[in-house]
């Protein structure tokens, strides 16, 4: 469904221009999920919002990527897939950590492996993760408290995850050579 604009900060409605200003004064462009969130100034803002409290969360930049990626892929959203590879590699992410998720493959690392393991459970089991998987993710060293802060995660990658399938979202230049394909069932 192409039928989406891909809003410029000039064509956008007033009230998302300034959120479409910051990013591109942020990353020297306007990505094209934040020029189709713009026809919503809500959703733009929404996500923008939402996507800066993710951040103050107690994960730190690698578990959070690793958070979305997983989210992204299990969801099949080849531009967030692609936007959040090459946004790790931005942030510090190590490659074969990316490569890992992207696969759907274990990640070396069992703190994040086990990451990995309990956002796929929430996003398999819609939220009703079971009590053994809770508890492995426990069990992992993680907390309660991060529980949540994954759940979060999950709700603001679903956002974007959605408006990506029903715009077909094309992904950015910056982003192109770290391009992904869901798998075809």
């Amino acid at each position: 469904m192409s039928d989406f604009t891909v809003h410029t900060i000039d064509s956008a409605p007033e009230e998302s221009r300034a959120i479409l200003e910051g990013a591109k004064g942020m990353l020297g462009f306007v990505p094209n999920l934040f020029g189709v969130m713009a026809e919503a100034p809500a959703m733009l803002q929404a996500y923008t919002t939402l996507s800066g409290i993710f951040d103050k969360s107690s994960l730190d930049t690698i578990e959070r990527q690793v958070v979305l990626l997983t989210v992204s892929r299990l969801n099949g959203c080849e531009y967030c897939v692609g936007a959040h590879s090459a946004l790790s590699g931005f942030l510090g992410v190590p490659e074969d950590v990316v490569a890992a998720v992207r696969a759907g493959e274990p990640i070396e690392k069992p703190r994040l492996q086990a990451l990995a393991v309990f956002t796929e459970s929430l996003i398999e089991h819609r939220g009703w993760a079971p009590e053994a998987d809770v508890a492995a993710f426990l069990a992992a060293g993680w907390s309660r408290q991060e529980v949540l802060e994954v759940i979060l995660g999950v709700g603001l990658k679903t956002l974007s995850n959605y408006v990506n399938h029903l715009a077909s979202t094309p992904l950015d230049d910056p982003f192109a050579a770290h391009e992904w394909e869901r798998p075809k069932s």
